[in-house]
C-alpha cells in the first residue's frame, strides 16, 4: 500500500517578515522548540519502522523547518529508508543547502517559495544553482501579488527552463481576465489557483491514500478537515483508511485540492505531487528536464467566477507555502 503523509509539527517560528503572513518574524520559546524536536524524532523513528507500507512523506510547517537542524537530519534520514519513495519540505530557502550532499538525491526534494524583500533575486538564485549542482528536485514559487510581477518575470527567465515556476493566487486580490493572463503567462497551471474548487461530496483522495499527521501523532484526512480518523502511534488510523467524499464546500489551497479526484491534478502532477512539479514540465518548445518529455501543460481557461476577498486561496500562506493556517491572511 502507498500511503502520503502530510506532517505538521508545533514550530510556527519564521526568519522572515513578510507583511502577508501570520507567522512572519514569529519566535518560539525553547520549551516550544524541544517538543517540535521530540515530536519530529517520535514521527521519523515511526516511518522508519513502519516497513509494511509504501510512504511519501511532505513536511508543512507553520514556520521555516530548515533552520532547525532536527528538520534538515530528518530529511537525510528518511531520504534513505527503501520504503520511503519521497521526502519533501516547504521551504524559503533561506537556510545552507550543502546538508543535502549527505542525502539520497532521487527521494528527496523542496517545494520552495520565493519572497522578494525577504531575499535578494540572486541570493535566492544561488540557492537554487546549488541545488541544480547536488542533482536535487525543487519547485520554485511565488504569490501572485502585483508588487511581485516584476520579480517573478526576473526570476523566470533567470530560472532553468526545467524548473517549474507555479503562482499562488494573493488573498483578497480580484483577477480580471487580462491580469489572471500576465500570471498564467508564467504559470500554465495558476488558473487552479485562482479558483476555489467545489469539494462538497466530490470524492478525494484524502482518507484514503493521503493523510494529515500532527505533532502529537493525530491523524486527520486532510490539514482542513479537524475531524479526526485515529492516532499514527497507536494505528487506530489504519482501519480508518477508505474512499470518501469530502465534507468542506470549498477547497482552495493546492496541498488540499490536489487530492481531488474530479480535478485529475494527481496525473498532473505524477510523479511530483508532493515537491509540485508537473508530469510534463517544460512547455513544448523548453528543454525538458531529466525523465520528463517536453509536451504542452493544460493551461488552466481564464474566465469570469474569479474569488474575491474574504476567500482563502492556500499554497504560500508563509514562507514555505503553508496551508491550513487559522489565520490565512495570504496565501
Amino acid at each position: 500500500m502507498n500511503l502520503t503523509i502530510l506532517y505538521r509539527g508545533p514550530l510556527a517560528s519564521c526568519n522572515y517578515d513578510c507583511p502577508y503572513c501570520p507567522f512572519a518574524k514569529r519566535h518560539d520559546p525553547p520549551q516550544l522548540l524541544a517538543a517540535d524536536r521530540a515530536a519530529l524524532t517520535r514521527f521519523t523513528d515511526w516511518v522508519t519502522a513502519t516497513t509494511d507500507l509504501r510512504l511519501s512523506v511532505l513536511f508543512t510547517p507553520w514556520g521555516e523547518g530548515l533552520t532547525r537542524s532536527w528538520y534538515r537530519k530528518a530529511m537525510v534520514e528518511l531520504s534513505h529508508l527503501p520504503h520511503l519513495d519521497r521526502v519533501v519540505i516547504q521551504t524559503n530557502l533561506a537556510a545552507r543547502v550543502e546538508w543535502l550532499a549527505e542525502a539520497a538525491p532521487d527521494r528527496v526534494a523542496l517545494w520552495s517559495t520565493y519572497h522578494p524583500g525577504q531575499v535578494t533575486r540572486e541570493q535566492f538564485l544561488a540557492r537554487c544553482a546549488r541545488l541544480d549542482e547536488l542533482g536535487i528536485r525543487y519547485s520554485v514559487g511565488v504569490v501572485g501579488l502585483p508588487e511581485h510581477l516584476a520579480e517573478a518575470r526576473a526570476l523566470r527567465a533567470a530560472l532553468p527552463e526545467s524548473v517549474y515556476l507555479w503562482v499562488n493566487a494573493a488573498e483578497g486580490l480580484t483577477y480580471d481576465p487580462a491580469e489572471e493572463s500576465v500570471w498564467t503567462a508564467l504559470d500554465p497551471l495558476f488558473g487552479y489557483s485562482v479558483r476555489p474548487h467545489p469539494s462538497l461530496g466530490r470524492p478525494c483522495h484524502a482518507g484514503e491514500t493521503a493523510v494529515s499527521v500532527a505533532g502529537d501523532g493525530t491523524v486527520r484526512r486532510c490539514h482542513f478537515l479537524p475531524e479526526p480518523i485515529g492516532n499514527l502511534y497507536d494505528g487506530s488510523w489504519r482501519a480508518a483508511l477508505r474512499s470518501r467524499d469530502c465534507t468542506t464546500a470549498v477547497c482552495d489551497c493546492h496541498i488540499g485540492y490536489v487530492h481531488l479526484k474530479p480535478l485529475g491534478l494527481r496525473e498532473v502532477f505524477a510523479g511530483g505531487v508532493l515537491e509540485r512539479i508537473p508530469a510534463v514540465w517544460p512547455v513544448s518548445g523548453a528543454p525538458a528536464a531529466v525523465g520528463h518529455p517536453a509536451r504542452t501543460l493544460p493551461v488552466v481557461a481564464i474566465g469570469a467566477g474569479v474569488s474575491g476577498p474574504g476567500v482563502s486561496r492556500c499554497g504560500v500562506s508563509g514562507p514555505g507555502g503553508r496551508c491550513g493556517a487559522p489565520d490565512r491572511s495570504t496565501v
